[in-house]
């Protein structure tokens, strides 16, 4: 027998729907994506490819000579280029017109189609923050060739922009480890990669880390305690920690992400690491087939992780 009292009950009264919108449930903060977003290193081009032009060598023909010594006269290989492919991601949302009646009028809830076109930008940024940790391998070569790719655990090896790190040492990006226990090696091998991710002291250092929550967590373990009391009211406050966006080492800021490799950490720059593209979700004008009652909204990304100088960036991997 039906339940009178919970049917009446549910004829009564409308259910309280709080918040009107869909409360998000799925998506991460993309750190990786907002630090390069946020910090000069979102750039447009065009082109068949991205190409970035480098200076690798010394001058050969620089040399102490005697009085009459006489120079050494020959064209120096000096220049050269690096190349990436464009990568391409895609997406797309149906709206039906059976979609959009039941959501008109006093039956509507919130912006149907609004949230659906939203979820999917959100989609896409979530995508494309993943393929920014990636090798580049994933489905089948068509990922973004993220820091696995660029700032790599094994420097000596592999090829990236048409350049490869085991003839050419230039090209090599800084690594190190951290295997000690309780993290007991983290401060100390941090401080080598910044080191040797600038040039000299105070040039062109890193301007932001990226890692995961759990060395993130072990980073704050390290320091030292921060315990004092505010007396900003009657009601005294004890506190304790810090908050995590105040969290730094040395000058710059530490964040974690949950698409990055595990027990690794990555100290980068805004200079020599970006994301280039030609289109950042570009929209097309909905689309309705001929044979059938829905819109198609289409949204295209092209473009890529690109670095101009490997040396500037590096990797802390087996942290413990």
């Amino acid at each position: 027998m039906a339940d009178i009292v919970r049917g009446q009950n549910v004829s009564a009264a409308w259910e309280a729907y709080v918040p009107l919108d869909p409360t998000d449930n799925i998506f991460q903060r993309h750190y990786l994506l907002e630090c390069l977003r946020e910090n000069g290193s979102f750039e447009k081009e065009n082109g068949t490819v991205i190409r970035c032009n480098l200076e690798y060598a010394l001058n050969p023909n620089v040399k102490f000579i005697s009085e009459m010594e006489t120079l050494t006269v020959f064209r120096p290989d000096t220049f050269d280029n690096a190349e990436f492919l464009w990568k391409f991601i895609g997406g797309d949302v149906p709206m039906t017109d059976f979609e959009r009646g039941i959501t008109d009028g006093g039956a509507k809830k919130y912006d149907l189609e609004a949230r659906k076109l939203t979820n999917l930008k959100n989609t896409m940024e979530e995508k494309v923050n993943t393929s920014l940790f990636s090798d580049g391998t994933g489905t089948s070569s068509k990922e973004v060739g993220g820091l696995q790719l660029l700032v790599s655990t094994t420097p000596t090896v592999g090829t990236v922009g048409l350049i490869n790190r085991a003839t050419f040492s230039f090209w090599r990006n800084q690594a190190t480890t951290s295997a000690g226990t309780a993290f007991s090696l983290l401060l100390a091998s941090m401080t080598n990669i910044y080191n040797s991710c600038s040039n000299g002291v105070g040039e062109q250092n890193p301007t932001f880390c990226v890692t995961t929550q759990t060395v993130f967590e072990g980073f704050e373990s390290k320091l030292v305690v921060n315990e004092r009391l505010v007396r900003d009211s009657p009601a005294n406050k004890g506190l304790t920690g810090f908050k995590g966006q105040s969290l730094m080492f040395k000058d710059i800021p530490i964040g974690y992400d949950n698409a990055c490799l595990a027990s690794t950490l990555y100290m980068l720059n805004n200079r020599n690491l970006k994301f280039v593209h030609m289109q950042w979700m570009k929209g097309e004008p909905a689309v309705r087939p001929t044979d059938g009652f829905w819109d198609v909204f289409k949204v295209l990304t092209i473009g890529n992780l690109i670095t101009d100088n490997s040396r500037r960036l590096g990797v802390v991997s087996a942290i413990a």
